[in-house]
């Protein structure tokens, strides 16, 4: 990339941001012209074509693809080092730059849109500019010199952005899953205290919004802690689907420019660098043209979003009021609820975390359109998929570690609230049908509704059952119980 006169793109524009002199740019050419890059950048004529074209979302790529694919350059480093196609101080310098930018380092010079053209062309370009440049900078040279390391010539030796790319969404995503899979247990760790914790209260259980049969609150909360072991488990088992890779099959999976050793050795050293399970895809070519696996993995934290998306609106149902709805549960008060009423304090928490769900499963459609249009040899709309993908795994991470923290674990049983409910309810009787019957439990309940008495006082009154055997079927054991005796 040489200098030349300067083109119609100036990439250092950027609005609300104070631009530097004209004294304070360099140049770079690539096929369309020369284009003024600012001198500090570390991205390069690439990049600055990338911004221009691409003022889309006004977010960067995420920082765990960044992170992932500054892995997936370093092993394409050591394995071009290890067979002699890249000299060893250039290799060495790129392959510092890459462990740097993967812990995080350089961030700001990140900067194309999450959303653009060329189907992470760009993404790839703006790692490349980077590294040749911070490796450069490492040699002793000057950024945008590129007199000793090159962004395509070294960094991108024997690589395409259509096995680099798409391997390191799948390193990124196969990271993230472990953040998730952690997440989901902490919460689920959270429901089984409660579960332990409310064990004893017994309460009205509900269906289609109407008393059904007596259950406990720590009955619930198990069912809330089950459903998310479930989500657990799956996201652990879907972490297989994401370490087939197609990294070494360059531009359609064929490893066209691409040395066979190199194309044999550049997985082993992705291994070593990641410390994943990872493999070669058999066939090269599907796995760079067809992206369902991830489809699939999309499916899973939508499942996942459905759970907890129910969770949440349970646990707003049962705190609602307090005074004048359900109110069995009491959620902690995170912050004020009106800027009009005074006291109101609203299920914040649950409420962020259902919005959370609801953008999974959006998401989730786009990732199933995106994989639906690709055509012939490559997914020109991975970036899109990518951005959704590793978005809904981040978000989901951080929606269950909130719900836990600040309000599953804090969680209150009103006690009084249980009984009060359970009391003026006739669902009780379906616990006495064992013993009257049902069509004389049906004539107790309508008895209760009639005279506003509970079920217990007219069973009592009309002499059915001892009030000891009464109790002894209305209790929190009983109601646990898996049937009766």
């Amino acid at each position: 990339m040489s200098s030349g006169k300067a083109g119609s793109v100036n990439s250092g524009v950027q609005p609300g941001v104070a631009q530097p002199s004209a004294q304070s740019y360099r140049q770079e050419s690539d096929v369309l012209g020369a284009v003024d890059v600012p001198l500090s950048a570390y991205w390069g004529v690439h990049t600055a074509r990338a911004l221009a074209n691409f003022p889309l979302s006004g977010r960067a790529v995420r920082p765990e693809l960044v992170r992932a694919m500054a892995l997936v350059k370093l092993a394409c480093c050591r394995a071009n080092a290890e067979l002699g196609y890249l000299p060893q101080p250039e290799a060495q310098a790129i392959a510092d730059a890459c462990r740097e930018v993967a812990q995080g380092g350089l961030a700001h010079a990140f900067v194309v849109d999450a959303l653009q053209g060329g189907a992470g062309t760009s993404t790839n370009m703006n790692m490349n500019e980077v590294l040749a440049n911070r490796a450069e900078e490492l040699l002793g040279g000057s950024l945008g010199s590129y007199a000793r390391i090159a962004p395509l010539r070294h960094v991108n030796l024997h690589q395409s952005t259509n096995d680099v790319y798409p391997t390191a969404v799948r390193v990124a995503a196969l990271f993230l899953l472990k953040d998730l899979e952690q997440a989901i247990a902490a919460l689920q760790s959270a429901f089984q205290e409660k579960e332990l914790a409310f064990r004893h209260i017994l309460k009205v259980g509900r269906t289609q919004l109407q008393d059904a049969v007596p259950v406990t609150l720590g009955m619930e909360c198990s069912a809330w802690a089950e459903c998310l072991s479930r989500d657990r488990w799956r996201v652990f088992k879907c972490a297989e689907r994401l370490r087939v890779v197609n990294l070494g099959g360059t531009a359609v999976g064929t490893g066209i420019t691409a040395p066979r050793k190199y194309i044999f050795l550049v997985i082993e050293k992705l291994r070593e660098v990641t410390g994943l399970g990872l493999s070669r895809a058999e066939n090269l070519m599907d796995a760079t043209q067809n992206v369902d696996p991830l489809v699939e993995v999309s499916g899973i934290l939508k499942a996942h979003a459905v759970n907890l998306f129910k969770i949440c609106a349970d646990l707003r149902l049962l705190s609602s009021g307090p005074s004048a709805g359900i109110g069995e549960l009491k959620l902690p008060a995170r912050q004020a609820g009106s800027s009009i009423m005074p006291g109101k304090v609203n299920p914040v928490i649950c409420e962020a975390a259902s919005q959370a769900a609801l953008r999974v499963m959006a998401d989730d459609s786009a990732v199933t359109q995106a994989a639906f249009l690709g055509q012939l040899e490559l997914n020109a709309f991975m970036p899109l998929l990518a951005d959704c993908l590793l978005g809904s795994m981040h978000l989901l991470a951080q929606a269950n570690t909130m719900l836990a923290e600040n309000c599953v674990l804090g969680l209150e049983a009103d006690e009084a609230a249980c009984a009060r409910h359970l009391g003026r309810s006739f669902a009780t009787v379906t616990a006495l049908v064992p013993v009257l019957g049902y069509a004389l439990a049906g004539e107790i309940a309508a008895q209760a509704h009639k005279t506003g008495q509970s079920v217990r006082a007219v069973v009592l009154e009309r002499g059915l059952v001892k009030a000891e055997e009464v109790d002894n079927l209305l209790s929190a054991e009983a109601a646990t119980a898996l049937g009766h005796r």
